[in-house]
Formats: C-alpha cells, sequence, structure tokens
C-alpha cells in the first residue's frame, strides 16, 4: 500500500508540474505580448457579422460596443433568425438613437438542415459580401467589444502566413452563483488547452476572405454544428496559421446556474469530439486529473481503515499539494488578466473576500461536475441549442430534427448567450 501511496504521489505532482508550466507559458504570452496596431491606410475593409437568436442579457452593450469601433473601413451585418425574435426588438430600438450608416440587417432565409442555425447564417451573410471585403470577424451576443477590438483582430491578420485570428473569453460574473463560479474555474483551464492546442473561439475570430477560396470552409460549415473549433485544422491543411491574440481576452459577466453550465460544457466538449484533433488529448488530461486524485482519496480511506501511517501520509500529501496547486493556478491567471481589461477601462472588481472563499469550496465541485459532462460527451448524440434540438450522427453528419423561431427562456438563471 505504500507503493501505491508514494506511486500516486508522485503521479499528483507530475501533473502539478506539467498543469503548472502550461499555465506559466500562458501567462507570459498575456503578461509580455504587445503589437504596434495596423494603421488606418494597411487596414483593409472589414465584415463584422453577428448572429442572433434570442435577446442576450448583454445585446445592448454589445451593438452600441459595434458602432463605435475605432477602424476606418467596416460593415456590420446582423442576421437575425426570424423576423419575430425578441432580438429584432432590440436591434430596431437601438438603430432609432445610433448613427448606424454601416448597418446592414436580414433575416436567416433558409435555415439548413445540416447545421446548426448560428453556421446557417454566417454561411448567407459570407455568400451575400462583395468582394470589397478583406476579412470577416465574428462575434458572439455576449461580446462587448471594445472600440479597438477590430483594429487588432486586422493588426493580427496583417501577416502573410495567418488566415485566422482569435481571442478567448474570461469570465467575470456579476452574480457568483455557484454555477457562476464552476463555469468560470472550468473556462480558466479550458482557455489554457485552447492556446496550446490551437482552438478558435467564436466569441471574437476573424478569417481573411481568401480562405473561402482556398479551402471549403464554408462547405464544412454548411455541414456542421459550429464555426470555429474546425478553423484551425483548415487552416493547418492549407498551410496557414491561427493567431491568438492576447489583448482581446473578453470578459463575460453573465450569471450561470449548475444546470447551464453542465449543458454549455457539453457542447462545448461535443464541438471538440466532432472537430478538433486534440480531443484525444483533452479526454486523457480530464481522465488523469480525475482518476489520480479520486485513487488517492480511496487509498486515504483504506490506509486510515488498516492503520497504515506512511501509506496516510503520502495520500495526504498528494491530496492536500494537488488541490492547493490547482487552487492557486485560477489566481495567476487572475492577476495576468487584469492588466489587459484595465487597458480598456473595464472594472476588474468582482472578487470579494466571500466569493474567494467560495471559490475554494466550487473548486473540487469543478471537477466532479466536468468529469460527469466529460464522460456523457462521448457517447452525445443529440444536443439542444437554444431551443433547436440536432441529431450527431458524425462531424459533417449533422441533422436539425425541427426548425421554430426562439421561445425565451422561463427561468431566470437560463444563460441565453451560452
Amino acid at each position: 500500500m505504500e507503493v501505491i501511496a508514494v506511486s500516486l504521489f508522485c503521479v499528483l505532482m507530475t501533473l502539478i508540474l506539467c498543469q503548472g508550466l502550461l499555465v506559466l507559458g500562458f501567462v507570459l504570452v498575456l503578461r509580455t505580448w504587445k503589437r504596434t496596431l495596423i494603421t488606418d491606410e494597411r487596414a483593409p475593409k472589414a465584415a463584422v457579422i453577428l448572429c442572433l437568436r434570442g435577446e442576450d442579457p448583454f445585446l445592448d452593450d454589445c451593438i452600441r460596443g459595434l458602432l463605435v469601433q475605432d477602424y476606418p473601413a467596416y460593415d456590420l451585418h446582423v442576421i437575425i433568425d426570424h423576423p419575430d425574435d425578441p432580438a429584432h426588438a432590440v436591434l430596431r430600438r437601438l438603430l432609432k438613437t445610433e448613427n448606424a450608416a454601416n448597418v446592414h440587417i436580414q433575416f436567416l432565409e433558409k435555415p439548413r438542415n445540416t447545421c446548426s442555425l448560428y453556421c446557417s447564417s454566417v454561411v448567407q451573410v459570407v455568400q451575400s459580401l462583395d468582394d470589397s471585403y478583406g476579412f470577416i470577424a465574428q462575434l458572439d451576443a455576449d461580446t462587448v467589444p471594445h472600440p479597438g477590438w477590430l483594429r487588432e483582430l486586422a493588426t493580427a491578420l496583417d501577416n502573410e502566413h495567418v488566415g485566422g485570428v482569435t481571442g478567448n473569453r474570461w469570465y467575470m460574473p456579476q452574480n457568483t452563483s455557484w454555477g457562476s463560479l464552476v463555469r468560470y474555474i472550468w473556462n480558466a483551464a479550458a482557455v489554457v488547452q485552447m492556446y496550446w492546442y490551437k482552438i478558435a473561439w467564436g466569441g471574437t475570430v476573424a478569417v481573411k476572405m481568401s480562405v473561402f477560396e482556398q479551402t471549403d470552409l464554408l462547405e464544412q460549415w454548411s455541414h456542421s454544428l459550429c464555426g470555429d473549433t474546425l478553423l484551425y485544422p483548415t487552416l493547418k491543411k492549407a498551410g496557414m496559421r491561427l493567431a491568438f491574440v492576447p489583448s482581446l481576452m473578453m470578459v463575460n459577466r453573465e450569471k450561470c446556474d449548475l444546470g447551464g453550465y453542465y449543458y454549455w460544457v457539453r457542447r462545448q466538449l461535443l464541438n471538440m469530439r466532432l472537430y478538433h484533433p486534440a480531443w484525444i488529448l483533452v479526454v486523457g488530461l480530464g481522465a488523469v486529473t480525475t482518476i489520480a486524485p479520486m485513487l488517492a482519496l480511496l487509498l486515504l480511506v483504506g490506509s486510515l481503515v488498516t492503520g497504515n501511517t506512511m501509506a496516510t501520509y503520502w495520500s495526504v500529501a498528494g491530496i492536500l499539494s494537488y488541490q492547493a496547486a490547482i487552487t492557486l493556478i485560477v489566481p495567476v491567471m487572475e492577476i495576468a488578466v487584469h492588466p489587459i481589461v484595465k487597458a480598456r477601462n473595464e472594472s476588474t472588481r468582482w472578487l470579494t473576500l466571500v466569493n474567494c472563499l467560495k471559490y475554494v469550496l466550487a473548486m473540487p465541485l469543478t471537477q466532479i461536475v466536468y468529469a460527469v459532462a466529460l464522460t456523457s460527451t462521448c457517447r452525445l448524440r443529440r444536443v439542444d441549442w437554444r431551443g433547436i434540438a440536432y441529431r450527431i450522427d458524425g462531424p459533417q453528419h449533422i441533422s436539425m430534427v425541427k426548425y421554430g423561431p426562439f421561445v425565451p427562456e422561463k427561468q431566470e438563471d437560463s444563460p441565453l448567450s451560452l
């Protein structure tokens, strides 16, 4: 039993070292990244695509942010799922008071049965664009873009080897429910993996128009559940890079309950399973980081029952060291994100003393819920997304079960924009 306890201790220490090095590398990128922004003369014309289905809590802020971009030539193409969608009323109200000569509104004409409504919308907009655009930029309705958002995307694209660029999300919830904290912790770990595995985030992503000429990206979107995760393998196959822009760590302040988090994270994992080559690494890391602490805990119980002092010592040392390490990793990332957020004059004050105490308790809860979600995703064949059910028979074999206009959730805590 002592040998097993020592072995598990070594495994846990190895996990701490590996995860710590990955986080350290990501933090260094956040803290040291600097780039001179592209000038107006070099900035290509951009088409910003915003797909709407349902009224997101921060939709007003999202649209207002898009209307005041510090960029010389861009058009905002808003595509709404249905004329009666609640988002349509929000958009009309905002455009009555804002100067919006560069806003183009269209509705989803023929929802495809072979992909998600989001992919249908993006394909429809891209196909309607003329040759004057140099790139498209996409964001979700829960992304609140700062004035330099589009210029930072264009700057990263100003490289002949780069075909697409992306940022990532960072949660600073106004309401620190258990669901919000679990989502915050999981996302912190996910952001690191997304950076090293080169996973694009649809909440802030841009693609050169030339990519659509050199690849079958539009055709893939026409048969896919999501449009971001498959971007990297598509670009890599065409000899192009996907670049990450550290200054585009976008803050999300929405609340979330545990149920909402569970179904949301399964969709995120499902996209990985379907469209990214790093899925096996995600599963492997998730399995090891779940099984190793669990075995150490079981061994601790066994050693206490049998009175094996040394086994108890090594088990306690391994469990406490591992939990302390992963608990401290997230605050390190939080501190690294703050300068980026503050540079945009956005608030970073959300972690009160009470929230910090809840965060410590939320860490093991996150490990449990994530393990269940990861296991469930491995056999997931049907997913619901904004009131629409999709059947998954393969990465390019997606079937929309039945279309219907958006109906708002009755439950107040449902994270609509997830």
